[in-house]
């Protein structure tokens, strides 16, 4: 069985993952979706981890030939779906709202539409990663500031723009990583002096923690409801100590400070893929085999 990991070179998370299959004795390659169509056969498991463009204006290529795959009956994990309801976050907005999920108040503002809603309120990209233009506008001085910041982006054009509840927040958020259902992975992300945003891109700092029974079962449950198989989930704790999901990554960046604890969480997330042959752990017979495809 060959496990073809869909995605980019660019993106450090992914290569770390093929790296560390492979040292697992797995099968790994890092391949684009279109070099998987016509190396991957029937038994073989592509996992797709395409990302937000770098533009935030959508998805980076390689649906439509991740949709050839999954037609020939190749497993692919994350699937088209799955991928756009991580990274589509009105997709993710109401998809969430339908399972009656603990998520953000979320508009969907038209290009060439104005926000509407009553300061405070969060203004961001439809497809968004790393914190980029995602902004908490505290009045109305700050939403048109926002906006005329904004104005001439891509995605602002092609996509218009979100707008969404301000949840409270102490500066900190869990990220649990959801394999095959499974928690595998969690850290804890500390917003930096003076910034609300916990992302590490943004200053953030990562803490291990061991996440809750709660927190455990409602990012499962996100995960699913997303169709999501190798997928980040972000939490934002209330004080009350119930959770609310923030978004989904469908290439979510991980490492090893979130392996849980007696567990390694690239080993764990293989297990709970279903990934690990009878050859987990042992020495490759062909450690120069190339990384890429």
């Amino acid at each position: 069985m060959r496990v073809a990991v869909i995605g980019s070179a660019s993106n450090d998370g992914t290569v770390a993952l093929v790296q560390n299959w492979r040292a697992l004795g797995l099968d790994a390659r890092l391949m684009s979706a279109r070099t998987a169509v016509g190396a991957l056969s029937p038994g073989d498991v592509a996992i797709v981890r395409l990302d937000v463009r770098t533009s935030l204006d959508g998805v980076e290529p390689g649906l439509l030939d991740v949709l050839r795959l999954e037609r020939r009956g190749i497993e692919v994990l994350n699937p088209v779906d799955g991928i756009l309801a991580a990274h589509d976050k009105l997709r993710t907005a109401r998809l969430l709202a339908a399972a009656h999920l603990p998520h953000p108040r979320t508009e969907h503002i038209r290009p060439g539409e104005l926000p509407d809603a009553e300061p405070p309120v969060v203004l961001k990209p439809r497809f968004g990663s790393w914190g980029r233009d995602v902004a908490l506008c505290r009045d109305g001085v700050q939403v048109k500031r926002y906006l005329a910041r904004v104005t001439q982006r891509p995605w602002l054009r092609r996509h218009g723009l979100l707008q969404q509840e301000v949840v409270p927040t102490t500066g900190r958020d869990l990220r649990l990583l959801i394999a095959g259902g499974r928690v595998v992975g969690a850290i804890e992300r500390v917003a930096a002096p003076g910034e609300w945003r916990t992302n590490v891109s943004c200053g953030g700092m990562p803490a291990s923690i061991v996440p809750t029974d709660e927190a455990r079962e409602l990012a499962v449950t996100a995960a699913v409801v997303a169709g999501a198989d190798l997928v980040g989930v972000d939490l934002i704790p209330r004080p009350d100590g119930t959770y609310v999901v923030l978004e989904l990554n469908g290439a979510v960046d991980f490492d090893e400070d979130y392996s849980l604890p007696g567990s390694n969480v690239y080993a764990a997330a293989a297990h709970a893929l279903g990934l690990d042959p009878v050859f987990v752990g042992r020495r490759r017979e062909h450690d120069g085999d190339p990384l890429l495809v």
